[in-house]
């Protein structure tokens, strides 16, 4: 801790434990121990350091469990914006990525899909819902629209790789997208299936993915846990 900084204790000690839990120094697990044991380790006041740990469990990286302690939990996978997949952000980060695939069959395009597409309402689609987990907890879920017939779309393939694996290895060269990123509040039942309260904060995504030709290849629709997932943007100044 540098004491003559005009940046707080607290948030001296945040800054270093959540770096910590980041490079995986406190790996998933990992018990900090109580405040008084802390403060005396750290040479610092008990306030401070309760300070410094409620910032941490505000942000879901430490949960605080009666009888057990301050515990490290997994840390927030923060995904760049760029067109990548979920599944190889996660992987690329080490959060051991899993699938579990809740639908996949075709249906008819409603107005969104088609507009989205380029394609005539009714006409047939593929469509893929999953739920995206790192080490067995679930962070995000994933729907997908696709033109009927672009590729083999078999469940054991979605729950071994990401789609965007799988439409390369089909030979689809994947160029652009148009995405659009909001947040809203969790519905009861998307709440259930992403081990969050009803109204917890959600982040959305939607976006089209086109290919080197220019065709729509892909219309997805997702959600993500506020608490285990952020997009990092990174902002130029116009010369």
């Amino acid at each position: 801790m540098d004491r003559s900084s005009p940046v707080p204790l607290y948030f001296q000690l945040s800054q270093q434990l959540e770096a910590a839990i980041e490079n995986g120094k406190l790996a998933p697990g990992s018990l900090l121990g109580n405040e008084i044991e802390l403060a005396g380790r750290l040479g610092l006041s008990r306030p401070t350091v309760r300070q410094a740990i409620q910032s941490l469990v505000d942000k879901g990286l430490l949960v605080r469990r009666r009888g057990i302690g301050t515990q490290v939990v997994h840390s927030q996978v923060k995904r760049p914006l760029e067109l990548s997949s979920l599944y190889d952000d996660l992987e690329a980060a080490g959060q051991k990525p899993a699938t579990r695939v809740l639908l996949n069959t075709t249906t008819e395009a409603d107005a969104e899909v088609a507009a989205a597409l380029g394609i005539a309402e009714g006409a047939q689609v593929a469509l893929v819902e999953r739920l995206r987990l790192t080490h067995g907890e679930p962070v995000a879920h994933l729907r997908n629209h696709l033109p009927a017939g672009l590729l083999p779309l078999e469940t054991a393939a979605l729950e071994e790789t990401g789609l965007y694996r799988l439409m390369r290895s089909a030979g689809i060269t994947l160029h652009s997208a148009r995405q659009a990123v909001g947040a809203r509040a969790a519905t009861a039942e998307e709440g259930e299936r992403l081990d969050e309260p009803e109204g917890a904060p959600l982040l959305t995504m939607q976006r089209t993915t086109f290919d080197d030709t220019g065709r729509a290849v892909e219309f997805g629709s997702h959600v993500y846990r506020a608490s285990r997932y952020a997009f990092e943007f990174q902002l130029l100044v116009r010369p």
